[in-house]
């Protein structure tokens, strides 16, 4: 049997997974999801105060933590995406994808020669030196995050190599025209999601999307989407730090939501 990654094997066991958002340093964030029964972590490099130190330090304290990690990248350059699966991602998640190009880009910098781009140089002792079975195990997925990629959704999902797309609803809802309020509740934003998923899953495809909460996530895993993300360690310190504080006190303490994260 070949090699599989943990995030390969949760999503092949399960119809949904459920994953933790991580935006800065941490020490104890991801085995702290670990621990609620989360499937996977992601590590955000793109919006977060992450480099490729702090994320290989957080790859190493989870090798023997039962949760899967994904890492989100600003662009298909191959070096960090490279250097993240070498510290032993399980997968990457390239944003802001809109052409068919670009995702086979984003594939060709997990693959090693003669099929991609990627230089050999795993970190780990754990992850091995076969250079096909790191291939197998590195996932890799495309943000559709913007009106521009919805043209090319299908010639993108049939990109040989990608895992699967991941959707982006903030900045799709924004390149709609859209406001954040009505990210999850304009009707030609949910028929976007819609066909999204529906090309995706019709592909093969795993169908992604940060959903930012347990709500919108449930909507969204009755809608098909298999890998949904939930908080980030933000969100869930708030909320927690928010229902302690109205617990002890007995007032009404509002919780505020903002932005993305």
């Amino acid at each position: 049997m070949p090699a599989r990654s943990r995030l390969q094997t949760a999503l092949a066991e399960k119809d949904q997974v459920w994953g933790g958002w991580v935006v800065g340093p941490t020490a104890i964030g991801p085995e702290e999801y670990a621990r609620a029964g989360y499937d996977y972590v992601g590590f955000d490099t793109q919006h977060g105060y992450l480099d490729d130190a702090d994320v290989a330090t957080m790859l190493r304290r989870l090798e023997h933590v039962p949760i899967a990690t994904a890492v989100r990248l600003p662009s298909a350059d191959p070096a960090p995406i490279g250097r993240v699966l070498d510290a032993g991602a399980d997968a990457v998640i390239v944003a802001m994808v809109e052409t068919p190009e670009q995702a086979a880009t984003a594939v060709s910098a997990t693959r090693y020669a003669p099929a991609g781009l990627r230089s050999f140089g795993p970190l780990r002792a754990s992850l091995g030196v076969v250079a096909a079975e790191l291939e197998a195990c590195a996932g890799v997925y495309v943000m559709i995050e913007t009106a521009a990629a919805l043209p090319a959704l299908d010639e993108i999902c049939a990109v040989p190599g990608l895992s699967g797309v991941y959707v982006g609803p903030a900045d799709l809802a924004i390149s709609m025209g859209y406001g954040l309020a009505e990210m999850t509740t304009a009707p030609a934003m949910l028929a976007a999601l819609e066909r999204i998923q529906r090309a995706t899953t019709a592909a093969g495809l795993v169908a992604g999307i940060h959903a930012g909460d347990g709500r919108f996530g449930k909507a969204m895993a009755q809608k098909g989407f298999q890998m949904i993300t939930l908080a980030s360690e933000s969100q869930a310190l708030r909320r927690g730090a928010t229902e302690h504080l109205r617990e002890a006190g007995g007032q009404d303490v509002t919780e505020t939501k903002k932005g993305y994260n």
